[in-house]
């Protein structure tokens, strides 16, 4: 599977679809990149004069790159077409702030892939290169037989 039909594949849409590209994928991890637009709407509140992206967002992020993608190419031709995937568990440290129209590079590390169930090491970076957080992200997938 290549990274565009993982992409198609994606069960989310703008406005909260945070995946822009997936430089890498493999059996191990991914590497995949996305740009805050500073049209944003939480950035609206998320700080009154001095917006910064919110962490749940930045987790979010993490998740939609580091997990789903991820799961998605692991799972292949056995996920079908109606994606189901639930959010199980994250433990995440916060490290640097990101601004409206910073890009990142989220880069992910399968830890274990065993039941549907994918847990991985989570690192997300800025345009400079520094590690903006950090930490474990899991999920589960559900296949089309599976999903009713």
């Amino acid at each position: 599977m290549n990274t565009k039909n993982i992409l198609d594949k994606l069960p989310y849409a703008s406005p909260f679809l945070f995946v822009d590209q997936l430089e890498t994928v493999s059996e191990t991890g991914v590497t995949g990149s996305f740009t805050f637009l500073p049209d944003a709407d939480f950035y609206k509140g998320h700080f009154k004069d001095f917006p910064v992206t919110p962490g749940v967002i930045l987790t979010e992020c993490c998740a939609q790159i580091g997990v789903v993608c991820l799961g998605i190419y692991l799972m292949g031709d056995e996920l079908g077409q109606n994606i189901k995937i639930g959010f199980s568990n994250s433990s995440m440290e916060f490290l640097e702030p990101v601004y409206p129209n910073e890009k990142v590079t989220v880069k992910s590390e399968k830890i274990y892939f065993r039941f549907n169930k994918l847990k991985c090491k989570v690192k997300m970076f800025n345009s400079t290169g520094k590690l903006v957080c950090r930490g474990e992200l899991s999920g589960m997938f559900k296949n089309d037989s599976d999903a009713k």
